[in-house]
């Protein structure tokens, strides 16, 4: 674990890398989930959910045909026990006490494990804020939730759509499989559901999509603005994050990253000395801190962080070179990612855009200030590093998504991170 501040309050909450369910977790759920689910009946003495006034026969029309698409949710279990509510309904038809309230069991137990499953956080995302992974995967909790819903059959769909992207994805190959008969859904298809699966239905965040190299920003579901990014390369991605963002920076500095301060920097000041550390507005500095101690760079040894054995951390002034451009869009993260401007908007001309050493550059740094603010972003000054607060904490989603739906039907692009065989792995600190 890594704690950070989160914004303007200062307060500290974990940050953590999720890691995929293990085998022996999923083979202990109906066991648990049993239990609760007969405590729920037991000790809360709830009222019948599927049984109130007679069967609910279109809700549980609804249950078993979402548990038959269930493998397409990633949930193996689903047509197993889709038949076992069949059945179970079947003998409540009976009229006797026992068969309904057994069937009433049977169907919230089927139900509680496939909102569990829908509710997993997405393997290997860092989540930096815990109130940003899926909520609500308490048996008791789904089962009021459920029990107090005006439309049993309406929020048994509207829970099982997640969101928007994750519908459309779902449903269109949900759809081709019964056209075509094969029903095992495509594990590139439930990588992507996965990697979806965290973002919101509702409310306002913004996306950014490493598979696409495009960041889209979302009010309720709708697409409201996009542009194009520029991500991070095969050797360096761009992590998965959940996390929000609360300010913007106007006029910030750019630390080059090592691989650059001896590729370019050094052999360039080794040619062209102080007059080109100046032109550029580099400084030696001793740490990454706020205020860092300058260093004077005649006492570098610069041949050999040419060559790679002295490693020197280099800081750009804010100004028309800075890497950064003019504004910079951070969000709390233990990998130290963020979005932010340039100068060289030539490449976001290219078809592949996994260019970056993981941080986001934006193709309209002014329009995603706009956005953000509620206003045009103007620096309040020339002093570098000045912070502006937003006027509400935004929820920022880093993600790669390989799935599309052209013309009706899934594509895939290529996966050049390899997650779509295997979820990324990222040290938490």
């Amino acid at each position: 674990l890594k704690f950070l501040p989160i914004g303007p309050s200062g307060l500290a909450l974990a940050v953590a890398a999720v890691p995929a369910t293990s085998a022996t977790e999923g083979q202990s759920t109906a066991v648990s989930v049993g239990s609760a689910v007969a405590s729920f009946y037991e000790t809360l003495h709830s009222q019948p959910i599927w049984f109130r006034a007679g069967a609910n026969t279109a809700a549980i029309a609804q249950l078993t045909a979402i548990l038959q698409r269930a493998p397409f949710d990633g949930f193996a279990e689903g047509p197993q026990l889709a038949a076992q509510v069949q059945a179970a309904a079947a003998q409540a038809t009976s009229g006797k006490p026992d068969d309904i309230a057994n069937a009433e069991r049977v169907l919230s137990g089927a139900w509680v494990q496939y909102v569990q499953a829908i509710k997993r956080p997405t393997a290997g995302m860092i989540y930096a804020y815990p109130v940003l992974q899926p909520q609500g995967d308490r048996a008791d909790q789904i089962l009021l939730t459920t029990a107090a819903a005006p439309s049993l059959s309406a929020y048994l769909a509207s829970t099982s759509d997640v969101n928007a992207i994750y519908k459309q994805l779902r449903d269109t190959a949900w759809a081709e499989a019964q056209a075509s008969g094969n029903l095992t859904p495509d594990p590139r298809l439930l990588a992507n559901l996965d990697r979806v699966r965290s973002l919101p239905a509702r409310g306002r965040f913004l996306l950014v999509d490493s598979g696409s190299s495009v960041l889209t920003l979302y009010q309720d579901g709708r697409v409201v603005d996009s542009m194009k990014v520029i991500t991070g390369t095969e050797e360096l991605p761009t992590p998965l994050i959940a996390s929000f963002m609360y300010y913007i920076t106007y006029n910030p500095y750019w630390h080059a990253p090592d691989h650059l301060v001896r590729k370019t920097i050094a052999p360039n000041f080794l040619h062209g000395g102080m007059t080109y550390l100046k032109s550029h507005g580099y400084h030696v500095i001793e740490d990454w801190s706020e205020t860092p101690t300058i260093i004077d760079p005649g006492t570098v040894n610069w041949k050999a962080a040419a060559a790679g054995t002295v490693h020197l951390k280099i800081q750009q002034d804010p100004g028309p070179l800075n890497s950064m451009g003019i504004l910079k869009f951070p969000f709390a993260n233990p990998q130290d990612i963020y979005l932010h401007d340039t100068p060289d908007h030539a490449k976001f001309n290219l078809a592949n855009r996994n260019l970056s050493n993981g941080c986001v550059r934006v193709e309209d740094a002014r329009r995603l200030g706009t956005w953000l603010l509620g206003h045009p972003p103007v620096s309040p000054g020339d002093t570098p590093e000045t912070r502006v607060h937003l006027p509400a904490p935004t929820p920022i989603y880093l993600t790669y998504i390989t799935a599309q739906v052209r013309d009706g039907k899934i594509t895939y692009l290529p996966d050049l991170y390899g997650w779509d065989r295997k979820p990324p792995q990222f040290a938490s600190n």
